[in-house]
């Protein structure tokens, strides 16, 4: 499975007489794996049991005679029409209660047992085909599980799992009553068949039974694809399996589905078609989203469809400025991605996909793109194996939970307040400071790390609060923020003084808070001689000292003077607590605190956008150096760092990266050095 680079290629979208070019010009280009059939089950299955496996097998042979592998895709995404015609039922219904048509993809009710049958038999029938052939190496279970399910499904077969899995949580119906305070607005059941799927409300739905729907939506996927992954272990025990997942995208609990896998895939696109509000392409949330890859199983990964040009459905994204294409391939690397397979080869000359850009444009007439991703390949690849698997080895962590994140979404407070994007500003604190960090779930081992940042704690659970305490008690620093130890796991109000369960690991008590809706705050840095002051968008937990000291007050207001930001000593480590949002001076600041005090140490300075990211290798430390600016911006170099990629930029000690480059350097372990002096 030694391969490092790749493309996404769907033979069935183009005339036979091209496939042997397009073999021949991957080979040039320095493609040793593609991924194919992913959505082609009509093509496989044009009729119930009639099967059609020629022409893939045809392609496979083609590729593989010039040493490219194949990765193949269960076409489970998109259910050919005669099924539909068939089985109608499994057409999934959204939270309007609406049945939604055949059309697009992912037009299917993943708890439907009739449609499941039918995964059952192609899935059985496309592995026994291909669990010997020479050239396939693997399988992406589906395609972006939760792309297209946001809000899907509410059939009746759902909300008959959904109380299946409820009685298995709660066991009875009077525990769920007590759970969910149910006696609220006269909402008592007296059987799990009477509890409604989220559907439209003249008001707002209990919000234990909204978090509930959203842990059993993220299980039904987990049990969604575990179908198919029993199928292949038994058909195919060889070949691994792999899902491409999309950064934070919330339907499914990526930890959880990352279980069954043998490592997981990443599908990155820098450049977004579509209008979000949070913006998601800046360099640090992309470096986030990679480092939640690695952190889902704790090792590195692949990165199943990489941006090879201008994306978009309807509307299309803006081209990649030269270099573009060949820095985020570097950052994907930089983050834990062993290998980078583009998306696409060529670009589609019909259906919606027409203006999603490949390596090749439509004319398929090889151009800027292909140089670039030929060069990126032929400068990377000899390198690669030196830091397979390995991590940055972070002294950071960052946790993420989606239960806390779904709670969140239920009940955000504020218009303004999103628990990703708060999570990122702790992580571009650390970000912006060079310094490696860990996405961590809440079930992690916490010890290997100097910090840990768990912001919007929001929901208290037991075993996590105990890890938390001893997490300090042995040394650690720990940071938690506003909102913390609010609800119990069943999104009830804990009835404690805030921070509730953390009261004394944080030596502090939350009388009050404020929402800052209609009245403005801000914070000030009183510890030392920093003079720091920044204004509060979002939230003011207003706070007293039963033991902690403060390192920074609001400044206005009646609650002016109190403390914003706290630090506690416990036993033998430090509990920080953030009573609001944090500016990016302020967040900087605090970084530096939290860092010096617990011996965090950045990788190397750099200007603002230049990343240093490194990875450990078998024979030294692999430093990336990324320039996201579109002009120039330089760093010095240490001593005994030997440059790979990028020697001719470097004069004297300092490196000057033109507009989007790149530098790779190598520093050897301490015993290598020894021996060559």
């Amino acid at each position: 499975m030694n391969v490092k680079f790749g493309v996404d290629y769907y033979p069935e979208h183009i005339s036979r007489s091209y496939w042997e070019w397009d073999a021949e010009k991957m080979q040039e280009a320095g493609i040793e794996v593609v991924r194919m059939a992913e959505f082609a089950w009509a093509k496989m299955e044009p009729a119930e049991g009639q099967y059609d496996f020629g022409w893939l097998d045809e392609a496979i042979v083609i590729l593989g005679r010039r040493g490219i592998k194949t990765v193949l895709g269960t076409p489970t995404a998109t259910p050919p029409v005669w099924i539909i015609e068939r089985n109608p039922e499994i057409l999934p219904v959204n939270l309007q209660g609406q049945r939604l048509g055949f059309g697009g993809r992912h037009h299917n009710c993943q708890s439907n047992e009739t449609y499941r049958d039918h995964i059952r038999r192609f899935v059985r029938e496309m592995a026994k085909h291909y669990n010997n052939n020479p050239h396939v190496i693997g399988w992406q279970t589906d395609n972006e599980f939760g792309n297209s399910h946001l809000q899907l499904c509410a059939c009746d077969s759902c909300r008959s799992r959904f109380h299946q899995w409820l009685e298995r949580k709660y066991g009875t119906i009077d525990a769920l009553n007590d759970a969910w305070g149910t006696v609220f607005w006269s909402q008592t059941y007296s059987r799990f068949e009477q509890i409604p799927a989220p559907l439209p409300t003249p008001n707002s739905h209990n919000p234990s039974l909204l978090l509930d729907w959203r842990r059993f939506c993220s299980d039904l996927i987990v049990d969604f694809q575990k179908v198919q992954i029993d199928i292949l272990r038994q058909e195919c025990p060889n070949q691994f399996i792999t899902h491409n997942f999309m950064g934070f995208f919330d339907k499914t609990d990526y930890f959880d589905l990352a279980k069954d896998l043998d490592f997981v895939s990443h599908d990155q696109y820098p450049m977004h078609f579509r209008d979000m509000r949070i913006p998601m392409t800046t360099p640090s949330h992309l470096s986030m989203a990679l480092d939640l890859m690695r952190g889902t199983k704790q090792q590195s990964f692949w990165i199943m469809e990489q941006l090879a040009g201008p994306t978009g459905w309807e509307l299309i994204s803006s081209t990649p400025r030269p270099g573009q294409i060949r820095m985020w391939t570097y950052h994907s690397i930089a983050h834990g991605a062993d290998t980078i397979v583009y998306f696409r080869w060529d670009t589609c000359l019909a259906g919606t996909e027409q203006y999603w850009h490949g390596i090749l444009p439509h004319s398929r007439i090889p151009g800027r793109r292909f140089a670039e991703v030929k060069q990126t390949i032929q400068e990377l690849s000899p390198y690669m194996e030196y830091f397979r698997g390995g991590s940055p080895k972070a002294e950071a962590g960052i946790l993420f939970s989606y239960d806390q994140e779904w709670a969140l979404q239920i009940q955000p407070h504020h218009p303004g307040l999103n628990y990703i994007e708060l999570l990122r500003s702790y992580y571009k604190g650390f970000y912006d400071a060079n310094v490696p960090v860990d996405i961590v779930s809440d079930k992690e081992d916490y010890s290997r790390y100097k910090v840990l940042v768990a912001p919007l704690l929001f929901l208290t659970h037991p075993d996590t609060c105990q890890k938390l305490y001893e997490y300090v008690s042995a040394g650690g620093h720990l940071v938690l923020s506003m909102r913390t130890g609010v609800k119990d796991w069943n999104n009830a109000v804990v009835p404690k003084m805030l921070p509730g369960e953390f009261s004394d690991l944080l030596g502090i008590a939350i009388e009050d808070y404020d929402c800052l809706r209609q009245f403005g705050q801000g914070l000030k840095w009183t510890k030392g001689a920093a003079n720091i002051e920044e204004d509060v968008k979002l939230w003011s937990d207003i706070i007293t000292l039963k033991g902690a000291e403060s390192l920074a007050e609001y400044n206005r207001d009646f609650y002016a003077n109190t403390p914003g930001i706290t630090r506690n000593v416990y036993n033998k480590g430090r509990a920080y607590y953030v009573g609001s949002d944090l500016g990016p001076e302020m967040m900087a600041r605090f970084i530096g605190e939290v860092s010096t005090a617990s011996g965090v140490k950045g990788l190397m300075e750099s200007p603002e956008n230049v990343e240093v990211t490194r990875r450990c290798g078998h024979d030294g430390d692999y430093m990336f150096v990324i320039n996201h600016n579109s002009e120039d911006a330089s760093v010095k170099l240490q001593e005994a760092w030997e440059v790979l990629v990028g020697k001719e930029f470097v004069h004297g000690s300092v490196l000057t990266l033109a507009p989007y480059g790149v530098a790779l350097i190598r520093r050897a372990y301490e015993s290598e050095w020894k021996t060559e002096g």
